[in-house]
């Protein structure tokens, strides 16, 4: 009797561990591509640093890739995939529209640059390319280097559907922002270092308009933006400015991957209300404090969080495949 109730706690227990979410995420490690491509990092690097070079749009637009990319069915680089036929991608859906084309092309540039080498032709999947390349840009525009896990595969699909739902709108609360991120095995803690991507990003007018033109029936403008920034973001965007205007999310230091984020929502400048949120709300504003005055904590913090991000609803085995195209499916 005794050896049969071991046999269930034993079946129990492996049935839970398949159940697990992250159960996929086991077989990435450090070095996945040793034998096949060993090189494979530094072949990434070259293309992502020659894309670096024509244009700065590619940080914020990698980094964002890769988190449209792992929110919406894992890190599996269906964000890449171009609509065809009778199928909206998931590119097309309206929140991703405004992922900037550099981020794509930085992408399949190095995708292309790996596979031009014969041993590595075809071996290295588009979702460990977006991943390296994300890594990268973030080194590039002085934030943490660290090491990435490989061994993604490419999804199977990719529409439109899927999105919704899925991705934080700028009028995020805490609750939401965290209710949200729960969902993809991610912790408060985690949200915050991630929202810290904004320090290198830049937003359309339209996505903060309602902040400085129509916030409430008491105030035009929130209450809780800087005033002399609030100005500042009216003279950039007025009220029927071009929608493809775009400005910079963090308006001391845009072209750096550093801890001004949290010290710029110490001063009410944070563009989004999902941004000003996380110095707002009692219990996120201790990790703003912290991380503003030491940037060591932040980096840390930021390399723990997109490390988790990055084994978000993984693809292995028959879930997944090595694309020939990253916009196209084999």
């Amino acid at each position: 009797m005794g050896q049969f109730i071991n046999l269930i706690v034993v079946l129990s227990l492996a049935l839970s561990f398949c159940l697990l979410p992250d159960s996929a995420s086991a077989q990435l490690r450090q070095n996945y591509y040793a034998k096949t491509c060993p090189n494979v990092e530094n072949i990434v690097r070259a293309a992502v640093t020659k894309k670096f070079s024509q244009t700065f749009v590619t940080v914020p637009a990698t980094i964002r890739l890769f988190f449209h990319d792992c929110f919406v069915q894992g890190c599996d680089a269906s964000v890449i995939i171009a609509s065809s036929g009778g199928n909206t991608a998931e590119k097309d859906h309206p929140d991703n529209l405004s992922l900037a084309g550099d981020g794509f092309d930085t992408v399949i540039k190095a995708k292309e640059a790996v596979d031009a080498v014969p041993s590595c032709k075809n071996k290295v999947s588009c979702a460990d390319i977006l991943a390296m390349a994300t890594r990268d840009v973030i080194a590039l525009s002085g934030g943490p280097s660290f090491a990435v896990e490989l061994g993604r595969l490419d999804g199977l699909s990719s529409t439109a559907a899927s999105v919704n739902g899925k991705l934080p709108p700028p009028s995020f609360n805490l609750n939401q922002l965290n209710s949200l991120f729960a969902a993809n095995g991610l912790t408060q803690t985690d949200m915050i270092a991630l929202s810290a991507a904004h320090t290198v990003g830049f937003s359309h007018c339209g996505k903060f308009a309602n902040r400085i033109y129509n916030f409430s029936l008491q105030n035009v403008v929130d209450p809780t933006l800087n005033q002399a920034y609030a100005t500042q973001l009216q003279q950039m965007c007025p009220r029927n400015v071009d929608p493809r205007i775009a400005i910079n999310m963090d308006p001391n230091t845009p072209r750096i991957f550093d801890n001004v984020y949290y010290q710029n929502l110490q001063k009410g400048q944070g563009l989004f209300t999902s941004d000003q949120v996380l110095f707002i709300d009692p219990r996120s504003k201790p990790t703003v404090n912290a991380w503003a005055a030491n940037s060591q904590a932040f980096n840390q913090a930021f390399i723990t969080a997109i490390t988790k991000l990055g084994r978000v609803g993984v693809k292995t085995g028959k879930n997944g495949n090595i694309r020939t195209n990253c916009d196209a499916f084999n």
